[in-house]
């Protein structure tokens, strides 16, 4: 097993080198900014892409085959023997002895992008993030620290989700500054209790948010690691699911939902749809966890002026849900005193 450090410290030549052997593929983009909303939005125009070979959708439906039944019919790219291109390393997770492969995204619009993939048996891409998954996640986050470099991280969940794969993996890629757009709102918001999730108003689905200890990004000690991670991620998510209960005309069938993760916060947003019909096209723009980090891929000039046209903020909220969520932070808030205040024997 490699250490995070030791993973990270060859991207670069390994990078390269699966670039020369033609085992990834590289799409140059260029990246417009967009302001709407008190966030500037990052729109990546790559018109490789349009060459780019289209995967099948996983089938999650009700009466689907699970999704270790479709994999037997088709190739895993996430299962053994792995492209020795694109195989970084990897990791496990000492306390609860899961294993996971790093492993370099095939196609790549943004240098460096890897993925942490689970290792064992064969794990849907519609469970929910586990303590320990989310704890190697940010363990690169912080030996990306180390090193002087910055990435985050993102998980889409379900097939509503942008999920291009039913292979569980989360996916990470550097920043060129300070964050994705969206988490720099996260970090201009004042709040009365640290502890507590919170929405960010200015953007209008339902996001739930929740602010990471500072204390967080100088441990690697995996207990504080897994309960600071986990104590955030399990109320997140059930703030999540709540918002869909309250949508009576959401569809049916397991919630589908996006996951981004810095060093500073949490984020999840529940997802309606997979994919927005742009109206300045009719043509449908799909949209994962990048989106509502912030950074959305277009594959033409006519894409991103239909974009820009209608507005990120419209777009994103096509495919998330309405922002009604405040009562349920509130219902957090004060589960949150009650389980605080002192009891009586």
């Amino acid at each position: 097993m490699a250490t995070h450090k030791e993973i990270l410290a060859k991207l670069e030549k390994n990078f390269d080198s699966a670039r020369e052997s033609g085992d990834l593929l590289f799409f140059p983009s260029e990246v417009h900014t967009h302001a709407e909303n008190g966030v500037e939005f990052q729109i990546r125009l790559c018109p490789a892409l349009q060459n780019k070979p289209r995967l099948p959708t996983p089938d999650f439906s009700k009466d689907a085959p699970s999704p270790a039944a479709q994999e037997k019919k088709r190739h895993d790219p996430f299962a053994p023997p792995y492209v020795p291109a694109l195989y970084l390393g990897e990791v496990r997770d000492e306390s609860e002895g899961h294993e996971y492969v790093i492993l370099f995204n095939k196609y790549s619009v943004v240098p460096h992008h890897f993925m942490l993939v689970t290792k064992a048996d064969f794990q849907s891409q519609t469970s929910p993030l586990l303590p320990a998954d989310l704890v190697q996640v940010y363990l690169f986050l912080l030996a990306a620290k180390a090193l002087g470099r910055k990435y985050f991280a993102f998980y889409n969940c379900g097939d509503l989700s942008g999920a291009s794969q039913p292979h569980k993996h989360v996916q990470l890629i550097p920043l060129d500054d300070d964050g994705p757009p969206v988490e720099k709102l996260a970090r201009a918001t004042k709040l009365d209790r640290e502890s507590a999730p919170f929405s960010l108003a200015a953007l209008p689905y339902a996001n739930h948010v929740r602010r990471l200890p500072s204390s967080l990004s100088s441990t690697t000690d995996f207990d504080t690691l897994e309960q600071a991670l986990a104590g955030a991620f399990i109320p997140l998510l059930d703030l999540a699911f709540q918002t869909v209960r309250h949508d009576a005309s959401y569809p049916a069938g397991t919630p589908s939902y996006n996951v981004f993760l810095t060093l500073e916060h949490m984020h999840v947003v529940p997802r309606r749809q997979e994919a927005h019909t742009l109206a300045g096209t009719g043509e449908q723009l799909s949209v994962n966890a990048l989106g509502f980090a912030g950074m959305l891929l277009v594959k033409s000039e006519r894409e991103l002026e239909a974009v820009r046209e209608e507005g990120v903020t419209k777009i994103l909220r096509g495919v998330a849900l309405e922002a009604a969520h405040e009562a349920q932070t509130e219902s957090f808030r004060v589960a949150d005193d009650h389980a605080d205040a002192p009891h009586e024997d």
